[in-house]
């Protein structure tokens, strides 16, 4: 579907974006600790980016697609979720903000599953 690819390509943009807005602005700024957590937010970011372009022709593919399209909107709310909260807590400094962290996480971990459950 065209919505999961645009939404794919969209991350990607954005996560190459703030990769390099943190190796080029952020590095002498963040603590070393901050910009391992920020770096943390970006690989995860573009491994479910990714994740999100592959599910475009997947969910062409196979008869459950609208399962599909469900594992790419539980995997853009992990992104949203899981790797923004690690770019706000390392640019802000609250820790607390790390609560947020695993329910991204979780999230990663549902869409996957959907996916699973989907092409099963």
């Amino acid at each position: 579907m065209k919505t999961l690819i645009m939404l794919g390509s969209l991350n990607m943009f954005i996560a190459v974006a703030l990769g390099a807005f943190g190796a080029h602005a952020l590095k002498k700024r963040l603590s070393e600790d901050m910009m391992k957590v920020y770096q943390t937010g970006i690989q995860y970011h573009i491994a479910h980016a990714l994740g999100l372009l592959l599910l475009g022709p997947i969910s062409e593919s196979v008869e459950n697609s609208s399962l599909v399209i469900m594992a790419g909107y539980v995997l853009f709310a992990g992104i949203f979720l899981f790797s923004g909260s690690l770019y706000a807590l390392s640019l802000s400094g609250v820790r607390k903000l790390g609560a947020i962290t695993p329910l991204g996480g979780l999230a990663f971990l549902a869409g996957w599953i959907i996916l699973m459950i989907a092409v099963a």
